[in-house]
């Protein structure tokens, strides 16, 4: 059986990983490019943890070490591909937001 807090690991790393990725987004939007790429680089930081956690738990199963699927465990597996999607977007969105600034600028020249 795999325990709480492993599951748990995922959730938080997941979430912290999703909120940076929404951060990123926020700061891009205000011109802030350095902070936003400062963001996108602490949300892979986290979601990498959250994916550790995942691969030691297939390595597990891979092994031999059958466990019960609960819901709580769909629900963690739920949330880091959502949180990584989320950070896929958010980093095409920095660079949009980018772009658009650059643009923006020559445009006043």
């Amino acid at each position: 059986m795999i325990s709480e807090q492993t599951i748990f690991q995922i959730i938080l790393h997941g979430g912290n990983g999703k909120s940076s990725s929404m951060e990123a987004i926020a700061a891009a939007k205000e011109g802030n490019f350095v902070e936003a790429n400062k963001k996108l680089k602490q949300a892979s930081e986290a979601l990498n943890e959250a994916h550790h956690v995942q691969t030691q738990l297939i390595q597990n199963e891979v092994n031999g070490a059958k466990s019960e699927v609960s819901l709580l465990m769909v629900h963690a597996q739920d949330h880091l591909m959502n949180a990584l999607t989320v950070r896929d977007l958010a980093t095409v969105i920095v660079d949009l937001y980018e772009t658009v600034s650059k643009k923006e600028v020559h445009k006043d020249e």
